[in-house]
């Protein structure tokens, strides 16, 4: 059978309901071929290969073969740049302008592959605010515990990560977007508070520090503590969507809305802002000078 991608997909609402609404049609195939056809696709944020690769994760796992044909030059060659393209037989390119992150699967026990993902891949990408070793290693921390969330909360096999840089962009956005497809987070803050909860509130509920359904003396939440307090002040963007709820919190705004299918997992992008000058570090880390800190 063949699977027509009709529309350009962006890190939105809509580019994420789309990708969402084709898990929920298509997850039930099994032992099928299945041909992805992208000739209507002029545009395709890179990131959101990290989507793309829970769904054709869940093909697999019912045993159909996947393949995909008809790109543009255009979404042909940032996606053989991030290596996503590489398992369907095309051949890898050399990323010459450092645009993309590469397309990884991490297994729930590879901590040192997934830390040096993260310190390689997207902290020590060319044009990354300014920040101090500490901060860096705070950031790692934060992203860190998303991973960790993932396999203590989400129970899954595989965390996918990818990223995407649009240096023409006006705030030259770096996007980073974490996905696994275990238990959402509305079941599991609506089962903890003994309350059943819209699933954007509770995304909410688990983006405010302190707030964990983990027990013992583990911390918890969504793990973003730090990242929210960067983003805020590097002007950058944090989406998460979950079950049926979408969350974003851009420019000290919160957008909360309810998509109209249910995504068993967790997506996490976070837009970082590398048109910005301005060099941070932790508080702790400020005898005299006050500027750009927290």
């Amino acid at each position: 059978m063949t699977i027509v991608i009709s529309k350009d997909i962006r890190s939105n609402y809509d580019g994420y309901s789309f990708i969402i609404n084709l898990i929920n049609q298509y997850s039930q195939l099994q032992n099928t071929i299945i041909t992805f056809d992208f000739k209507d696709i002029k545009f395709l944020e890179a990131n959101l290969c990290a989507v793309i690769g829970v769904f054709f994760e869940i093909l697999e796992k019912n045993g159909n073969k996947i393949v995909v044909e008809n790109f543009t030059t255009n979404v042909s060659t940032i996606l053989r740049k991030n290596g996503f393209l590489e398992p369907f037989g095309f051949d890898k390119l050399i990323d010459n302008y450092d645009t993309s992150l590469k397309y990884k699967k991490f297994t729930s026990t590879d901590d040192k592959g997934f830390n040096e993902y993260i310190q390689n891949e997207l902290l020590s990408k060319r044009d990354f605010p300014s920040h101090s070793p500490r901060l860096g290693k705070e950031i790692l921390k934060n992203i860190f515990e998303i991973y960790e969330n993932a396999r203590t909360h989400g129970e899954c096999d595989l965390i996918h990560t990818c990223g995407q840089f649009f240096p023409k962009s006006p705030n030259k956005p770096l996007h980073f977007t974490i996905v696994d497809k275990g238990i959402n987070i509305k079941h599991n803050v609506s089962s903890f508070l003994k309350v059943d909860m819209e699933a954007a509130d509770t995304i909410e509920w688990a983006m405010k520090k302190g707030n964990t359904t983990k027990t013992g003396d583990t911390s918890g939440g969504l793990g973003l503590a730090v990242i929210f307090d960067f983003i805020t002040l590097n002007k950058g963007k944090i989406q998460v969507i979950s079950s049926n709820g979408f969350y974003e919190y851009y420019n000290g705004i919160v957008n909360k809305n309810t998509l109209n299918s249910v995504f068993e997992g967790t997506i996490i992008n976070i837009s970082f802002n590398l048109n910005d000058i301005n060099h941070y570090r932790l508080t702790v880390e400020v005898e005299d000078d006050f500027e750009n800190i927290f």
